[in-house]
């Protein structure tokens, strides 16, 4: 089975912590690319600051869980060696960690928890996604604002996941999102309002191009030149957006399948697109992410500016045999996240999906769970 959509509860936030050190003096990893693209986020100076007091999927300045994946249509991952073990003690200077998440809420409440430590350091402290999961027009341009203004003020890249396009997940587990298209490119245009003008990583719509086998040919044409445009208003309203396409993820459909559809959704044009992303959610080794995303951005053509982004945030023991998504046991931290990889056209490795927040077996769909989060990070 594969692992498609995610679980939306709100709106979602998560984050990360900062430190001195620069990304690229840590194990394997090397800064994107250059060329056509926008600015390079490689050349962004480290510069720390305190953190004040936002994974799969939730958005805004208030705490709010994140989506969960769910079983998507294909067929059992390979086996693959997992990754070795890896637990993410350093700490990206580079990526913004928004300071409203749940696990955040739960590290300030519980200090006298025995699994405190272990939670605070390993999940609590690393930079993650914010999600905006919730179709709210009249607010979505102040909470992104809040986002990307907080990541501005410290020197550091957040990462913004829009996430409210008609028909999410067919109907499954995170359906949601805009009434129609019309909405939605409405709501897009003030979710670019609030990008800024500042380094932004935008994680545009997981599942939106890799789940699209229950849309009519119609259906998935329109959806298609929405999220085009979507890469299009982004980067006009802030020239240095890096915008990610839905990829999927290596257990899921042909590298040319994938990269057809992509092409089609304007994946392929610097003028909407950067590259794509791909395991959001996921449990692939990362290994297997940057063999696969290779091939898609093979297939994909395009300048070769284009790269990809690969969700490391709970792949450290890779997928399991089974195909199980929802919560599987024996999953670990994957590589922490940055900015720079050492892989070639591998532009970071994000925690989209934060870390603890259940698929709804281990606990309710989209909160964060502490037992769940501790066996990860242990």
């Amino acid at each position: 089975m594969v692992v498609a959509a995610s679980v939306v509860v709100a709106v979602g936030t998560v984050t990360g912590m900062m430190s001195a050190l620069d990304d690229r003096g840590r194990s394997d990893e090397a800064g994107p690319p250059e060329v056509t693209r926008s600015p390079g986020l490689e050349s962004l100076p480290a510069v720390p600051s305190p953190s004040p007091s936002v994974t799969k999927s939730p958005p805004p300045t208030s705490a709010a869980p994140t989506p969960k994946r769910k079983a998507g249509p294909t067929p059992s991952p390979t086996r693959t060696e997992p990754e070795r073990k890896q637990q993410p003690t350093v700490v990206s200077a580079r990526l913004y960690r928004h300071p409203e998440s749940q696990v955040l809420e739960w590290v300030r409440d519980n200090s006298g928890d025995p699994r405190h430590a272990v939670i605070q350091a390993r999940i609590a402290a690393q930079p993650a996604a914010v999600w905006f999961a919730d179709f709210t027009p009249d607010t979505i341009t102040a909470r992104v604002r809040a986002v990307t203004s907080g990541g501005s003020a410290s020197g550091r890249v957040p990462v913004v996941v829009p996430y409210a396009i008609p028909d999410r997940d067919c109907g499954g587990h995170s359906q949601g999102g805009a009434p129609d298209l019309d909405a939605y490119d409405a709501w897009v245009d003030r979710f670019a309002a609030g990008l800024g003008s500042g380094d932004v990583i935008v994680v545009l719509e997981p599942d939106s191009v890799a789940q699209t086998e229950c849309l009519s040919a119609a259906e998935r044409a329109d959806r298609f030149a929405s999220l085009a445009r979507a890469g299009r208003a982004f980067k006009a309203a802030n020239p240095k957006a890096r915008v990610y396409y839905d990829a999927g993820h290596s257990g899921w459909n042909t590298p040319g399948k994938q990269a057809e559809w992509l092409r089609r959704a304007g994946a392929a044009s610097t003028a909407s697109s950067d590259g794509i992303f791909s395991n959001v959610s996921n449990f692939h080794a990362t290994t297997d992410e940057i063999a696969y995303d290779r091939q898609v951005l093979d297939a994909l053509g395009g300048p070769a500016s284009l790269g990809a982004v690969i969700d490391t945030s709970r792949n450290g023991a890779g997928a399991p045999a089974d195909g199980e998504w929802c919560d599987p046991a024996g999953r670990k931290l994957g590589r922490a996240p940055t900015l720079a990889t050492g892989e070639a056209r591998i532009d970071a490795y994000l925690w989209v999906k934060l870390p603890g927040e259940s698929d709804g077996c281990k606990g309710k769909p989209g909160t964060f769970t502490a037992s769940y989060a501790y066996d990860l990070a242990r």
